[in-house]
């Protein structure tokens, strides 16, 4: 087992990318809305609501960096909805109802490939400081 994934502080930290990425994204979504609409092809309305909504998880997932002890369930929780968030990119990708371009596609694919390494890391980090991997202490 790696000693990253091990390390207390490794879950906190991704949590910590998770929230950093959201609140760009978020703050550029909601504070560009029309001219990235513009340039990317893809409707107002989805990139300032999930822009909105970016922003609040991104200070949901800052509190679970934050924690001490991170929120093991929460981030599980977290881990699946980051799963969900890239397969919702790919649909809308191959969808066909959008018609995004060129800077749309990369926008949408990019964001499916950071969610993906984050809900990659975040699992492995929960699997890796499982309870029930820690070896019992010997008396």
């Amino acid at each position: 087992m790696s000693p990253i994934l091990t390390s207390p502080r490794f879950l906190s930290r991704v949590m910590g990318l998770d929230a950093a990425s959201c609140l760009l994204t978020g703050a550029i979504q909601c504070a560009a809305t029309a001219p990235l609409s513009a340039l990317t092809g893809l409707p107002s309305a989805l990139l300032g609501y999930s822009g909105l909504f970016l922003l609040v998880y991104a200070a949901a997932a800052a509190w679970m960096a934050s924690r001490a002890a991170p929120p093991r369930v929460l981030i599980a929780l977290v881990a699946v909805g980051n799963l969900g968030w890239a397969l919702g990119c790919l649909a809308l990708l191959a969808g066909g109802r959008l018609q995004p371009t060129a800077l749309g596609a990369a926008w949408l694919g990019l964001q499916a490939v950071v969610v993906l390494a984050l809900a990659a890391a975040q699992w492995a980090g929960l699997r890796a400081t499982s309870p029930r991997r820690r070896p019992a202490l010997q008396a």
